[in-house]
Formats: C-alpha cells, sequence, structure tokens
C-alpha cells in the first residue's frame, strides 16, 4: 500500500475512532474462569455506513442471516456478539434467537433492530441460551474504553485478545481512524469474504464503495490465511462508519480515499497476522511470499497453498529444511510456471535456483526454522505478481485439543 507510511498506530480497538463504544461481560454462555466473557456490544453514536464479507460454507449460523440482513440495507449503529455458542444446525430456533438477541440490544441501546448486527462463535448445535442473554444484555456497561472487553468477549480457543487501529491526517487537516478486533484459533481457512473482525472507522464511507474496499481488503488478508484448513460456518467481517471525524467523504479514486483503502488494510493484515500466529497449538507463525508470478491473484493462491499444506506446517514444526514441499503446495495450485525458474528462500536463506537445491548449510536452516516467525519465499520469475499469505505450524498440541474439544 503505497499510503501505508503515512498511517500511525493508535491504540483502542474498535473504540480507538471517534463515536464508537463497547462492552462486556460474562454471561455464563461459556465455562467460568477468570477473566473471562462471553457476551458483547459495540455501539456507534451515529447511524454508520455497513459493509460485511461473511463465510461461502453451505451450512451457516442464523446470526449470518441476520447481518447479511442488516448489511443489505447499507446502515447499522451496533454489533452484539456471544462466544461459546456458534448458534449453528439448531433448525428454525436458530434464526428466531439471532432475532431477539438483535432486538434485546436495541431495545437496551436505544437503536432499532434492524439497525443490529448478531455474531455468534462456538460449539456447533447447540441453541443459544437465551435466557442468559436477556439477564445479561442490560448488564453490559459501554463506553469508550470498553473496546477490550469486547475483544475479550468474542474470544474461543484464543489465547489473546486480538486489536488494532490505525490514524491518518486527511486533506483537509483532520484525523481520521480505522480500528478493529478479531477473534479465533481454529477452524481457520476463511473463504468470504469459528472467525469473527468487526472494524469501526469515524471516516464518512460511500457505502458501495465501503463494501468495495472491504471485499478487497478481506481477499488480500483474511482470506490468505490458515490454520487448519477448516472453514467455519460462522465466519463473518463487518465494518462500521460514522463520518464522525469530520474529514471529506471518501468515495473512491481520491488521496483521502487511498488513504482510508491503506488503513483498512493496514487494520485487516494485522488482525489476520494475530489469528494465524494464535493458531491453536501453534509454535511459529509461517509468512509464505511468491512473487514473479503470472499475476497478484496466481501469487496468493500460491502463497496460501504454501501456509495451508499440512506437510509444509509439520516441517516448520519439525524444524526440516524438506524445500520439495514448497514446490509441491506451489505446483498443485496449477497457476503458470516454469520450474527451471523458480528460487526457494527460508528466512532470506536461498536453498533453490532455477527448480533445483543448491549447496547450503543444513544447520543454518534448522535454526531459522526455530525462529518464532518463519519466512518462506518463492520466486517465480514469470511476471510481476505478488502475494502473501499466514498460517502456522501443526502440533501434537492441537490434535489432542481438537480430538476432545466438547468432552
Amino acid at each position: 500500500m503505497s499510503k501505508a507510511k503515512e498511517l500511525t498506530a493508535t491504540s483502542g480497538g474498535v473504540t480507538a475512532a471517534k463515536g464508537f463504544e463497547a462492552g462486556g461481560v460474562f454471561a455464563g454462555i461459556k465455562t467460568p474462569g477468570e477473566d473471562k466473557y462471553d457476551l458483547g456490544i459495540v455501539r456507534s453514536a451515529e447511524p454508520c455506513s455497513v459493509a460485511g464479507t461473511f463465510t461461502r460454507n453451505s451450512i451457516y449460523s442464523p446470526s449470518v442471516t441476520v447481518c447479511k440482513d442488516v448489511v443489505s440495507r447499507g446502515t447499522a449503529r451496533a454489533v452484539v456478539a456471544n462466544s461459546g455458542c456458534a448458534n449453528t444446525s439448531v433448525g428454525e430456533q436458530g434464526l428466531i434467537d439471532a432475532r431477539e438477541t438483535a432486538s434485546l440490544a436495541a431495545g437496551y441501546l436505544g437503536v432499532e433492530a434492524d439497525e443490529v448486527l448478531v455474531a455468534s462463535t462456538g460449539v456447533i448445535g447447540e441453541e443459544l441460551p437465551m435466557a442468559l442473554i436477556r439477564r445479561h444484555i442490560p448488564a453490559i456497561d459501554v463506553s469508550g474504553d470498553g473496546g477490550n472487553l469486547f475483544a475479550k468477549s468474542i474470544m474461543t480457543t484464543d489465547t489473546h485478545e486480538k486489536e488494532h487501529a490505525v490514524s491518518y491526517t486527511a486533506s483537509d487537516g483532520s484525523e481520521v481512524t480505522v480500528g478493529g478486533c478479531a477473534k479465533g484459533a481454529g477452524m481457520i481457512h476463511p473463504n468470504m469474504a469459528t472467525m469473527l473482525a468487526f472494524i469501526t472507522t469515524d471516516a464518512d464511507v460511500d457505502q458501495p464503495y465501503l463494501q468495495s474496499c472491504l471485499s478487497d481488503a478481506v481477499n488480500r488478508t483474511f482470506n490468505q490465511i490458515d490454520v487448519d484448513g477448516d472453514q467455519s460456518t460462522n465466519d463473518t467481517v463487518a465494518v462500521l462508519a460514522n463520518g464522525m471525524s469530520g474529514a471529506p467523504r471518501v468515495c473512491g479514486k481520491d488521496d483521502d480515499s487511498e488513504l482510508f483503502e491503506a488503513a483498512l488494510h493496514e487494520v485487516c493484515k494485522h488482525l489476520a497476522r494475530s489469528l494465524a500466529r494464535d493458531g491453536e497449538g501453534a509454535q511459529h507463525l509461517i509468512t509464505a511470499v511468491v512473487e514473479g508470478a503470472h499475476s497478484d491473484d496466481d501469487a496468493r493462491k500460491a502463497a496460501r497453498s504454501v501456509v495451508a499444506s499440512l506437510l509444509v506446517k509439520t516441517a516448520v514444526y519439525g524444524r526440516d529444511p524438506n524445500w520439495g514441499r514448497i514446490m509441491m503446495a506451489i505446483g498443485k495450485t496449477a497457476i503458470p510456471l516454469d520450474e527451471s525458474k523458480i528460487r526457494v528462500f527460508i528466512n532470506d536463506i536461498q536453498i533453490v535456483e532455477d527448480g533445483k537445491a543448491i549447496a547450503f548449510n543444513t544447520q543454518s536452516v534448522v535454526s531459522a526454522l526455530g525462529e518464532d516467525e518463519v519466512t518462506l519465499k518463492a520466486q517465480l520469475f514469470v511476471g510481476d505478481g505478488y502475494g502473501e499469505a499466514w498460517g502456522c505450524d501443526l502440533t501434537e498440541e492441537y490434535v489432542v485439543f481438537n480430538s476432545a474439544y466438547t468432552t
């Protein structure tokens, strides 16, 4: 992003932007525990343009249905989200409960029910515990300092909350902020657009343009991560823009629009990397970089294939410089390439030239594979396409954890 250098990191997550408040409580949906939250709200002081991307899984939560309905109308004021229950595969009751949840939040916040996005995450096949939700929505203290509590409230197997925010100076001198939070550690192989992300901004953004910006950012970030190859029934990424910065309206093809796009992309990328780094049982963040592909789409496809490969994941976990697995993962995408031109690097140590192994210090590569972040780079030399993707290694802990998820 050419405007990325004009962005400044800031704190606050979903409440970093002007006019947004949030909060979270423990309602008893999840098993009690220290510092646990499972029900949260985000509210804007003014109506927002809204955009969203959602799971393409043919089985999806009625909570997603409610979100899609709100996004289709183009305006929103709030988000209500729970963890501990996905509200999926529960029949007609799921939609009844999702709509009641929106109505309960709307009544508490003083907004319309059709302005409230609803999101759920957790175990599939269980109905929302509506008695707990009815009792605890009014107990949520919504404030400008509550972004972190909301981020906690959407966590399931995450080991920590994921938040990020950036600001920039618009053409009229106004400060514009984009902030957000996300959750997800397992069942992560998004195709949108168990992954949820909510982004807020005080920019004034034309709704169709906002949807276009979000879809592009999601394709380049959230859709480029992989933990375990499984696609959730509840994946949702939503962005709300309330215009309270006072900056000029952004509609595309101007400097302010470029800055907004860069800020949205930066927040999405940071959150996406955080999700991959926190994969269940993960010890390493894997970054795959593909340069010189026929197109950006081909490069992103190849990079995602590398981070999604179970054989690549296990090689990183075992610190095994088995570069043939990287070649395999790129080749199985069937993108245009010339094997005789390919170079491969592990943390900037070159191990392949012209599609063949070259002399390298094995111990140096083994040591590089032991670092917290491992970058696998392939140069294809068949075009100018560039792509990145993020994943994590596959460990025994992932297998043990998910073999007894509900027991």
